[in-house]
């Protein structure tokens, strides 16, 4: 029982702040305006690390990777410290046990941006039924209009209505299913 406890809470607080860099990196690579309070406050939480992890590791085409290395290290921390929790034996065999935890952590970050764009989309067609005029739709705009472009100049609206982001939570619920496959058989190599 205290081990389940200790596990949920490494996954929570971990697991949060792994969220908030995987969110600050997609901000960034979507030149999401700093202005807004949730850009500040993504900023606020995660600078004491981001910044002293850009000078070892560098950006690469406009894309701050130390950001997204950071939030796959975090999921690294909870794969491994799971793992630890449960008394794996890492035997004789560390190297290929850490190699199948990176991968793990990779399939979680995978997982996680998945979820982002499922909840970005979701609260998106929530809020331009309720609130059409929120502080919130554009940034959700920013942030959706690249999964939902591809799929608005393919499926014409119908009597009014986009049926684009029906079609993007589809594919993403398949991309969830192949990645859960993925991560299943990642589990058998252990």
């Amino acid at each position: 029982m205290p081990d389940q406890i200790l596990i949920f809470l490494i996954d929570t607080i971990i697991g949060l702040f792994s969220l908030a860099l995987l969110l600050r990196f997609y901000f960034q690579l979507l030149r999401i305006p700093y202005y807004n309070q949730l850009s500040k406050f993504l900023i606020a939480i995660t600078d004491f690390i981001v910044r002293p992890a850009r000078r070892i590791i560098p950006g690469w085409a406009g894309m701050d990777l130390s950001t997204l290395i950071l939030a796959w290290l975090a999921q690294c921390i909870i794969v491994a410290s799971i793992f630890m929790l449960q008394d794996y034996n890492f035997g004789a065999n560390i190297v290929g046990s850490a190699g199948v935890m990176g991968l793990l952590a990779l399939v979680e970050v995978v997982k996680m941006t998945l979820y982002i764009v499922l909840v970005m989309i979701i609260v998106q067609a929530v809020l331009s039924w309720v609130n059409p005029n929120s502080p919130l739709a554009p940034l959700l705009d920013i942030f959706t209009r690249p999964f939902l472009g591809f799929f608005r100049k393919r499926i014409p609206p119908i009597a009014n209505v986009d049926l684009s982001p029906l079609f993007v939570l589809i594919f993403i619920q398949l991309l969830l299913m192949i990645v859960a496959g993925a991560q299943m058989k990642i589990y058998t190599m252990l």
